[in-house]
C-alpha cells in the first residue's frame, strides 16, 4: 500500500501508518469504517478535509467520514510519503494520496490529494489520528512566453 515508511521509525507507528494506508484504500471504494477506526475518540481531533470540510471532535469527524464514503467508489486511494516522523507521543506523515475513483457516481478519474496526518500515542500505546489536512494541488500553469 503506497510507499513504505523509512527504516528507524517506531514499529508501532509504522503499523499505524500501514493501517491508515489500508483504510484509505477502503475509503476509495466507499467504505469509511476502516478509516474511522484510525481516529482517536477525543474531542480535540480535527479534520480539514479535501472536500472543504472543517470538523472538530470525534462525532463530527465520524459524520463527515460517512458522507465522504458515500461520495467515493471504484478506488482505492494509495498514499505515498515525503516525510514521516514520530517522537515522544506525536508523529506525522506528509505526502500524497492517489487513485482512480468515481466521485458522486461520475466517470472514473484520477485524483491526487495532498495530505498531512498528525498521530498521537494514547495511554495504551496505540498511535491514532488526531488531525488530517487534505487538499487538492493547484493546477500548474506554465508560461510559454520567451
Amino acid at each position: 500500500m503506497g510507499e513504505q515508511v523509512s527504516s528507524g521509525v517506531d514499529p508501532a507507528f509504522q503499523a499505524a501508518v500501514d493501517r491508515v494506508g489500508r483504510a484509505l484504500a477502503a475509503m476509495g471504494e466507499g467504505d469509511p469504517e476502516p478509516f474511522r477506526a484510525c481516529w482517536a475518540p477525543d474531542a480535540d481531533t480535527t479534520l480539514y478535509g479535501a472536500f472543504g470540510t472543517l470538523e472538530r471532535g470525534h462525532d463530527a469527524i465520524d459524520a463527515t467520514l460517512d458522507w465522504v464514503g458515500t461520495r467515493f467508489s471504484g478506488g482505492p486511494l494509495e498514499p505515498s510519503y515525503d516525510a514521516v516522523h514520530a517522537g515522544g507521543d506525536l508523529g506525522y506523515t506528509v505526502g500524497l494520496e492517489r487513485g482512480v475513483v468515481r466521485i458522486d457516481g461520475g466517470e472514473p478519474r484520477e485524483i491526487v490529494i495532498r495530505v498531512t496526518h498528525i498521530y498521537r500515542r494514547d495511554a495504551a500505546g496505540e498511535w491514532l489520528l488526531v488531525h488530517r489536512h487534505g487538499d487538492h494541488p493547484p493546477a500548474r500553469e506554465f508560461s510559454t512566453a520567451g
